[in-house]
């Protein structure tokens, strides 16, 4: 019996430690080629993004697009001049930044 309850202890503390990294949220971007930026995003757990906010700002940090994912837990948006960065605000330790020097074809 106290094997059994070991067990049954250590399994559900391993079930839990899972549930707390089962929403990670995904999320990419792609240089269309044509002007635009593409990115989509998720989350690990299947769950969708739409809604999500996706805030674009320039080299200084400034805001310079602000929109939301949609239904199909995508965005298109025309590319910026110079340095810029696309944030994917899926709420706290949920967020991720990505460089447009990281965004390509």
């Amino acid at each position: 019996m106290k094997k059994f309850f070991v067990l049954a202890l250590a399994f559900g503390f391993l079930a839990l430690s899972g549930q707390s990294f089962a929403h990670t949220p995904l999320f990419s971007c792609f240089d269309n080629g044509d002007g635009t930026i593409f990115c989509e995003g998720g989350f690990s757990d299947g769950s969708s993004a739409a809604g999500v906010p996706i805030i674009v700002k320039n080299g200084s940090g400034k805001e310079i697009y602000r929109g939301e994912l949609s239904r199909n837990s995508d965005i298109e948006f025309d590319k910026p001049e110079g340095e810029y960065s696309v944030t994917f605000d899926g709420g706290e330790g949920h967020d991720i930044v990505i460089p447009g020097s990281q965004i390509f074809e």
